[in-house]
């Protein structure tokens, strides 16, 4: 069997790949599972999150590329094409680039170096340990991307170019890099047609290096002018979804050079609460298991279902996993929010009706998200107060302390 591979009577580390057979999914190298029209990530209809079915919303699953996202396309493209020689490969990544970096480059024996934003998930930056990065070079945040010419694209601008550094590396420079936008034109894009039977209307996609919305967004316009294009950014430039980058209010000089800004219809802003919000309930309404930016996509996307028909899909560039760290810090934070706005009352000395009557009154008082605890002192007080719930569509939790103390604790 064919197969791609590094050419060692050479120094240029050039790659080939033949079209593997995957029908019995043998494979001479593991790059040969990197997604293609003839090998197409799932594309997986969401149920009970969207309430809306006039606009079926599909998710395109990009964790089940080899590497676990959507960047491994482009870094198979980018580097088939680079004569690396003697050098070191060096990239600007929000972790998943370089991920797919490494792991591509270790199957070639060639030396990897990723910058990474310092405030990336601690989970991305123990994989590029783990993938044996000869270096990981940490930026300032808030360098990027409104300053690109610092931060981590600095770094690797700095080694590329300086006269004492740039005989010693080379750069693939996703933001910059045509084969970024071509990936996806050639692979993502027909992959999503096919699969839709080109039924699609709508496309979300995020912003980030733009090559994934460029070259998506140009095969489909290509194939139906009326697809709507919508672009996902964050809500501010303090943000912490990893992979998407805040484009509006940006200096023309740095936007992606490689942004089709032609084939967008739409652009939509996310705040880091909507997207989390919407990743955790994804997974506990459909259990599906998404990063923070697919979060972000898919609340863009739930509400253009309130008014749009049609048939949507939602790029989903990785997993939940590299993220547990930040969806903690979330949900811990979430929690003291909810105890914060706890009340309790203690009824224990009423006795029915007065407790089934003081109970709906409170009730009626509360504010919608308010969680209260209401205490009962007897079993008859708990049956009346739970049906009276009940009529209200409040299912409350229940807990026995004592045999005279009654919690029924829920949120309205």
């Amino acid at each position: 069997m064919s197969h791609l591979y590094r050419n060692k009577s050479t120094k240029n580390n050039k790659l080939r790949n033949t079209h593997p057979d995957h029908k019995l999914r043998v494979y001479s190298d593991i790059t040969q599972l990197i997604a293609s029209p003839q090998n197409p990530t799932p594309l997986v209809r969401l149920n009970r999150i969207n309430p809306n079915s006039s606009l079926q919303i599909y998710l395109k699953l990009e964790r089940y590329n080899p590497f676990g996202s959507i960047k491994d396309r482009i870094v198979y493209e980018m580097l088939k094409a680079m004569e690396v020689q003697d050098k070191t490969v060096v990239e600007a990544s929000s972790g998943n680039t370089g991920i797919a970096l490494l792991c591509v480059a270790n199957s070639l024996g060639i030396p990897v170096e990723v910058a990474v934003p310092e405030n990336i998930p601690e989970e991305k930056k123990v994989l590029l340990r783990f993938l044996g990065a000869k270096k990981v070079w940490e930026a300032d945040d808030a360098l990027c991307p409104r300053f690109p010419s610092e931060g981590a694209r600095g770094i690797v601008d700095s080694l590329v170019r300086s006269p004492a550094t740039r005989d010693s590396y080379i750069s693939p420079n996703q933001y910059e890099n045509g084969l970024n936008v071509q990936a996806h034109y050639r692979a993502t894009g027909p992959e999503i047609w096919q699969q839709t039977q080109g039924k699609i209307t709508h496309f979300f996609a995020g912003f980030g290096t733009c090559g994934t919305i460029s070259g998506v967004g140009r095969y489909l316009k290509e194939q139906n002018r009326g697809i709507q294009v919508i672009a996902v950014e964050p809500s501010s430039q303090d943000h912490k979804l990893p992979g998407l980058k805040r484009i509006s209010g940006l200096d023309k000089q740095y936007v992606p050079k490689i942004l089709d800004e032609a084939v967008i219809d739409h652009w939509v802003d996310v705040t880091d609460e909507d997207a989390y919000r919407t990743a955790i309930k994804l997974a506990r309404e459909d259990g599906i298991l998404v990063g923070p930016t697919t979060g972000a996509m898919l609340y863009a996307a739930l509400r253009y279902a309130k008014s749009s028909t049609g048939l949507a899909v939602v790029i989903s560039p990785d997993d939940a996993f590299k993220y547990i760290s930040f969806y903690r810090e979330f949900l811990d934070a979430h929690t003291e929010e909810t105890e914060a706005r706890r009340t309790e009352h203690d009824l224990s000395a009423l006795v029915c009706p007065l407790s089934r009557i003081k109970a709906a009154e409170l009730v009626d008082k509360l504010k919608s998200g308010e969680m209260v605890r209401i205490i009962l002192g007897d079993s008859e007080s708990l049956k009346s107060v739970a049906q009276e719930l009940k009529t209200r569509s409040i299912k409350p939790n229940f807990e026995q302390e004592a045999e005279d103390r009654f919690i029924l604790v829920f949120t309205k």
